[in-house]
């Protein structure tokens, strides 16, 4: 019998350190048969104790690959020139990519054959790996990265009062029954790699930044550092009416929610782009990647329609309570303005979805004019309008007020920007801004 070494045959003279590699390789391409007690340039040695020989392949084997791929190697004994060898035929597995368990899904883990050698395989090839054995779904393939913790996340769990122990985490997807995490894994650990990047501009364009900020970590410390970002910037004004006081935020507090909830739930993991929040004067942006999927319209998202895609992550946070019904997101966004006259608006492409939620309080400016006909301000603006300009004596004589009361209503509207003052004294007098 000739032996030699090639795509499908390996050679070694003894039991290696390292010869799990070799079972790897083949069990990521075609499959092979490693001969061991032969050289390697072909010369049959033997094996003096192949029974030792076939329990230390198999604890290697056992100890030191995952997923399991023992169900995918058989030992045999054979007698070549009377000498006893061992052949280890290695199957092509059907939970590829293996790697060595001590290096983890990386190219130092995960080999193939090629040709005669055993060689690193590339990220590339090991997505494609991934993908061709767990599917096209991201939140269900395995993680890349297997050394993963969850401090936030498990502080978050402790919070709800839900368990997060190891058989829980199979239940949500986060973890196999082999001990091998899951993409969704990834996202809710401290290790993730996806990233919100947000920034506030002055202004409602780009041309003036002021500040900028990267999210990074689990998908719930991104969640929590990026609402106490927004949260900061959603300011309460305030609105007289007569002598009554009414305050506002910026925006909806239940609207900013579902918005910040809504493009992490649904964010297409499988590209590397970040989620963008721009903070304008007048309105807050969400740019995230992935678009509808394919036969879904817009209108058919705001009637309820939930086509989620990622199930198991918005599963766990319907399980924390972080959201509702499925489908339930944008009709409480829209629901939340529905007493403002400027809605949120939706855009989409084929990669990315866009909601932009106005400021309440720049778009109550503008229809506090428009909209109180009657009210005291139109009547100065119509007087200032007519004649150029008005004192605080006209204003006291057109509106039947007193001096104190005309003084609050033209320092209110010169906070709401409709006038300004101009002049000192006796020469005070009041333009249309």
């Amino acid at each position: 019998m000739n032996f030699i070494e090639n795509d499908i045959v390996e050679l070694k003279s003894e039991v290696v350190s390292d010869i799990c590699k070799e079972v790897i390789a083949f069990a990521n391409t075609r499959g092979g048969t490693l001969y061991i007690g032969v050289e390697d340039d072909g010369t049959v040695i033997g094996i003096e104790d192949t029974d030792y020989a076939i329990l230390q392949m198999n604890n290697k084997v056992r100890d030191s690959i995952k997923p399991d791929v023992t169900m995918f190697v058989r030992y045999e004994i054979k007698t070549v020139e009377e000498k006893e060898i061992l052949a280890v035929t290695v199957q092509k597995g059907t939970d590829r990519p293996y790697y060595l368990a001590n290096k983890g899904l990386k190219p130092s883990g995960v080999f193939v054959r090629n040709g005669s050698s055993c060689d690193p395989a590339s990220d590339t090839f090991i997505r494609k790996m991934i993908k061709e054995t767990d599917g096209d779904s991201f939140e269900s393939m395995r993680s890349l990265e297997q050394s993963l913790t969850f401090d936030t996340a498990s502080e978050q769990f402790l919070k709800r009062n839900v368990p997060f122990d190891s058989t829980k985490m199979q239940t949500l997807g986060i973890l196999t029954r082999e001990g091998i995490y899951s993409n969704v894994g990834m996202l809710l650990s401290d290790q993730c790699n996806s990233t919100i990047k947000a920034a506030t501009f002055s202004g409602t364009d780009k041309s003036v930044f002021q500040d900028r900020r990267e999210f990074s970590g689990s998908l719930f410390q991104q969640m929590e550092e990026l609402y106490a970002y927004l949260d900061i910037r959603n300011q309460t004004k305030a609105i007289f009416e007569g002598l009554y006081r009414t305050d506002y935020r910026d925006y909806p507090e239940e609207a900013l929610r579902e918005v910040l909830l809504n493009s992490l739930v649904h964010r297409d993991y499988s590209f590397s782009a970040s989620t963008l929040v721009s903070v304008y004067d007048d309105r807050i942006e969400f740019v995230s990647v992935g678009g509808l999927p394919i036969g879904i319209e817009i209108d058919d998202i705001l009637l309820g329609l939930s086509v989620c895609r990622n199930p198991k992550l918005a599963a766990v946070f319907y399980h924390l309570e972080l959201i509702e019904a499925y489908g339930t997101g944008l009709p409480k966004i829209m629901n939340a303005y529905k007493d403002h006259e400027v809605k949120p608006k939706i855009q989409v492409t084929n990669n990315a979805f866009k909601i932009t939620l106005p400021n309440c309080n720049v778009t109550k400016k503008i229809s506090y004019v428009r909209d109180s006909v009657n009210n005291y301000e139109v009547r100065i603006l119509q007087f200032i309008k007519s004649n150029g300009q008005a004192t605080r004596t006209d204003i006291e004589q057109l509106l039947g007020v007193s001096q104190a009361t005309a003084n609050r209503i033209l320092k209110q509207m010169i906070t709401d920007r409709l006038i300004y003052q101009c002049g000192r004294g006796k020469a005070t007098h009041y333009l249309m801004n």
